[in-house]
């Protein structure tokens, strides 16, 4: 593999190698699920092209709860395959993103005489299925043991509780770290150019028009393909109907929302699962000096990208949890920070949205275009390989095994711990929460954001040619979180990061001073269900 930098802010050079040659494979959509596909593929030996209409990651994939799930729901179900798939795709990520994947206590409190049995009989299953180590089984707490650990945690009518290790990932830069691997193993990768038109040839399909999206932007590129694959998340139909107006809708959308507090305003130690009335399960999940809950999940018509907030979402997520704490009650006028997100899942009727399997599924289209659609984050890895083999027949020939899983994502090289290396920064003179964050965000190459100066210019210098990014909105949200686990939403940072962006980018100053006002009308739309009642 060749360098992992990528810059993209030649886009005459971009669009030039789109249309450049005919590539092995055509992937459409940059979220986690195609930016793991183009991955491997590269890493097989593939001549790859991956497209994204937006950002990468700017849809479902850095807008969900943001941990890798290693397959309770389905030992529930007695699916004990995925169970066994979800616990070493997690042993893998650790492996090759140990930054992107931390560990935080999660805490299922248990009621009765035989409740924690229960739980644990369920966990030695799991464990024994997924082959967990000694260091990540589970425990089982007494009462004051509990509240011990959680001193705020109401635990009247409760026998005890179990706690096992739950994965914490930031799912943004996961599916970015995804695409840049892709790009040094020789993919052409383009963010905010979008599949407009699926080319047909005797009714096969042999490749997409692309056109550029941003602002005033007049590029268009005809990519040719010998395999198209679809993996544009909530837009899967959408791109279906590009290949075929008569495609069947196969989706149904979900939304979920999460809202961030100050630890110091609710200051939990661990990812604490609370029931609601409706017999779904929320949870609290701790992250740096930030707290997050999370999720409503309603069915949503929409594949927008920025889904509405209501006060009702919020309230359902509130409420709850002030009735599992001994706090001052939660209020809107204690949100940091709100976001929402679709989820694509496989139409199943008469199901509510919590019942619908987040099981995958591949589709072929009349042109031969191949979707997937639905699937879990954790999965993306087992996602990749199936539609590859799927692509080996349609190429003719065999790509080999299996590699991802062979080489480190940017930022894993850590030389130890997540600890470690946080201990390595703030050796450096890092407060510890910013090393905290450094390290979550960048891992090793935090290293090289501090030789530059370690400030907010040197963050963006490095999103801008390091990672990609070409919009103020990228780096505010996806790059460097500070959208989401920044007071104010980051707010503050928007016109000195404007004003670096301006630089490389060679915006004028209209253009800057656009930027900066499309990031703030994104925070107060987020933020106006949570303003109206505050």
């Amino acid at each position: 593999m060749t360098s992992t930098h990528l810059d993209l802010r030649d886009r005459a050079a971009t669009f030039t190698a789109l249309k450049a040659d005919t590539f092995d494979m055509l992937v459409i959509g940059g979220g986690i699920t195609g930016a793991g596909i183009a991955r491997e593929a590269a890493l097989r030996g593939l001549s790859v092209c991956l497209v994204e209409a937006q950002d990468f990651a700017s849809g479902t994939s850095s807008r969900s709860s943001k941990m890798v799930h290693g397959g309770m729901r389905y030992l529930l179900q007695g699916d004990l395959a995925v169970v066994r798939e979800a616990a070493r795709e997690r042993r893998t990520l650790r492996k090759i993103a140990p930054h992107l994947a931390t560990t935080l206590p999660m805490i299922l409190m248990a009621r009765g005489k035989t409740g924690v049995a229960k739980f644990r009989t369920g966990m030695w299953t799991y464990e024994k299925l997924g082959q967990v180590v000694a260091a990540e089984k589970h425990e089982a707490l007494d009462l004051a043991e509990l509240q011990k650990r959680e001193p705020l945690l109401i635990t009247e009518g409760y026998s005890g509780a179990v706690t096992y290790p739950e994965y914490l990932t930031d799912d943004g830069r996961l599916t970015l770290a995804n695409v840049r691997s892709a790009a040094a193993a020789g993919a052409v990768v383009a963010s905010y150019a979008a599949a407009t038109e699926i080319l047909l040839e005797n009714g096969k399909a042999i490749g997409a028009i692309v056109k550029g999206q941003l602002v005033g932007e007049e590029r268009t590129a005809a990519v040719r393909a010998r395999t198209i694959v679809n993996a544009s998340g909530p837009w899967v139909d959408a791109i279906r109907k590009l290949e075929d107006e008569n495609a069947p809708s196969k989706l149904l959308l979900t939304k979920g929302i999460h809202v961030v507090f100050k630890r110091e305003r609710f200051p939990v130690n661990s990812s604490v699962v609370m029931s609601t009335s409706d017999k779904r399960a929320i949870f609290t999940c701790p992250r740096g000096d930030y707290v997050y809950l999370g999720t409503t999940d309603t069915f949503h018509p929409d594949s927008e990208y920025w889904p509405e907030i209501s006060s009702e979402d919020i309230d359902y997520l509130i409420d709850v949890t002030n009735t599992y704490f001994d706090v001052e009650p939660l209020t809107h006028a204690d949100i940091v920070s709100v976001w929402s997100g679709v989820r694509p899942l496989i139409a199943e009727e008469g199901k509510s949205p919590s019942e619908i399997s987040r099981k995958d599924d591949v589709l072929e289209g009349a042109g031969g275009v191949i979707s997937i659609a639905g699937g879990k984050l954790t999965a993306y890895r087992v996602m990749a390989n199936r539609v590859i083999e799927l692509c080996e027949n349609r190429l003719g020939r065999k790509v080999g095994k299996c590699r991802s899983a062979d080489y480190i994502l940017p930022g894993g090289d850590l030389g130890g711990s997540f600890a470690e290396f946080q201990e390595q920064l703030e050796q450096q003179g890092l407060a510890p929460n910013e090393a905290e964050r450094m390290t979550r965000l960048y891992g090793s190459e935090a290293l090289d954001i501090l030789g530059a100066g370690g400030d907010l210019e040197a963050e963006v210098e490095f999103a801008v040619k390091r990672e990609g990014a070409l919009t103020l909105e990228d780096y505010w949200v996806r790059r460097s979180a500070r959208a989401r686990f920044s007071d104010a939403g980051g707010i503050d940072c928007l016109v000195p990061a404007a004003g670096v962006m301006a630089k490389l980018l060679d915006w004028t100053e209209q253009e800057r001073d656009q930027q900066v006002e499309g990031c703030v009308a994104i925070r107060n739309k987020e933020m106006a269900a949570v303003r109206k009642t505050a």
